[in-house]
């Protein structure tokens, strides 16, 4: 006998899940802890009962927000080729990357102890935004608009660590003056 095919979900389901990851997303970036699945629920304008439908834990929640934010990011860097030069697109991405770890912010906590029990597999995002990185790359390095003896690994390192650095709201200014230094480091020289 053959499966019952899934049902689609309705369009109110589809609408309230998208509000409430929306939501979760900006309130992780702009909290210095948690925010409550409660909080969470209200400001996206949704009753607890259809957050916990959605989400029926903490985790999940973190979980869809952290895979969501990756797909963006990956996604982000494909979109800013197609319209931009590599070293354009390499430098909107840059802040692009800063928003992804600023959405972290509020979820921290839940978040690590998803990495340390293996629900999240660090390994496998590292791959992926290291293929996106090197999705930027490679055009910048046969147009000669970016260095070729520089890996995404270690572009990966300094995004980490400017936004170390400068990943507060407070600090965008500086953030975006480390990014155009990063990206002046990218570009080659006339003698090499």
């Amino acid at each position: 006998m053959a499966a019952a095919p899934t049902p689609k979900p309705r369009a109110d389901a589809t609408r309230n899940r998208r509000q409430l990851l929306e939501v979760a997303t900006r309130l992780f970036a702009s909290a210095e802890t948690e925010p409550s699945m409660r909080a969470i629920a209200s400001e996206a304008g949704v009753g607890i009962a259809t957050l916990y439908r959605h989400f029926p834990t903490r985790e999940s929640l973190v979980d869809a927000v952290y895979q969501d934010q990756v797909s963006r990011l990956t996604a982000g860097a494909r979109e800013l080729l197609a319209e931009l030069g590599p070293a354009a697109a390499l430098r909107r991405w840059m802040d692009l990357f800063g928003d992804w770890i600023a959405t972290k912010n509020g979820m921290l906590d839940t978040l690590l102890a998803m990495v340390e029990s293996g629900e999240i597999a660090h390994a496998r995002t590292r791959t992926e935004l290291l293929a996106a990185v090197d999705g930027l790359l490679e055009p910048g390095r046969t147009s000669g608009e970016l260095r070729a003896d520089v890996p995404a690994e270690d572009i990966a390192a300094a995004l980490i660590a400017i936004f170390t650095v400068a990943g507060s709201p407070e600090h965008k200014a500086m953030a975006g003056r480390l990014l155009d230094l990063l990206m002046d480091g990218l570009r080659p020289t006339e003698d090499g």
